[in-house]
């Protein structure tokens, strides 16, 4: 499996909102390598979970939607003439 990787900017981005957190909910400030080195634990080690989260929630959708397409068809469908 390809590895999860985050640009530049989203990195920063998520280190900022962790760190936001560390002030907010833990009254704790701690730095931005500290929260990027929160963000690249998580990524490795639960980051799979979260994607394949996603994969199924998208899989679900997509299942639902086939299921609409499949009833919209037969509902084409017309009488045998006799």
């Amino acid at each position: 499996m390809t590895p999860i990787e985050f640009s530049a900017a989203e990195r920063a981005d998520i280190a900022a909102r962790i760190k936001a957190w560390f002030r907010d909910e833990l009254d704790q400030e701690i730095g931005r390598l500290p929260a990027e080195m929160l963000l690249d634990f998580f990524t490795k080690e639960i980051g799979g979970d979260f994607y394949n989260r996603g994969l199924y929630d998208a899989q679900a959708v997509v299942a639902a939607r086939a299921d609409d397409i499949s009833e919209a068809i037969l509902g084409l469908e017309r009488a045998r003439g006799r």
